[in-house]
């Protein structure tokens, strides 16, 4: 018996190299570090919130001033927008059933998640340094 013939997939499949494309477990995992990550990230952002209730726009300017507070706010938002990106895009693959309008699907949802991404970046550093 032929190693190469021990397979589930169909001889279609074989002679046209169908299968995995070795790309799920990257996502997989990317879904996962980007999970936890923002576990601490959440509860720091909340917590901050919390702190920051009641207080006018001079307050959080000041706050958002802070070199670890400015950081901390782009990882949120950064991790927050690539972890939306990731789950999206593993809800389209599995629901949307049209091969085209997948794709064109998870590109606008990548672009607009990056680029919301960015503009909030941005906007964090255009605070936290002043105009």
């Amino acid at each position: 018996m032929n190693p190469s013939n021990n397979s589930l997939r169909s001889p279609l499949g074989r002679v046209r190299g169908l299968g995995s494309a070795k790309e799920g477990t990257h996502h997989w995992w990317a879904q996962r570090v980007t999970a936890v990550a923002l576990i601490p990230l959440t509860i720091w952002f909340v917590y901050s919130l919390l702190g920051l209730a009641g207080g006018d726009l001079a307050a959080f300017t000041g706050w958002l001033s802070s070199p670890i507070n400015a950081t901390l706010m782009t990882l949120v938002v950064a991790v927050g927008f690539h972890h939306a990106q990731l789950g999206l895009q593993v809800v389209f693959e599995d629901y949307v059933v049209g091969h085209a309008t997948r794709i064109a699907i998870n590109m606008i949802v990548k672009f607009l998640c990056y680029g919301l991404g960015a503009l909030s970046i941005v906007s964090i550093l255009i605070v936290a340094f002043g105009r």
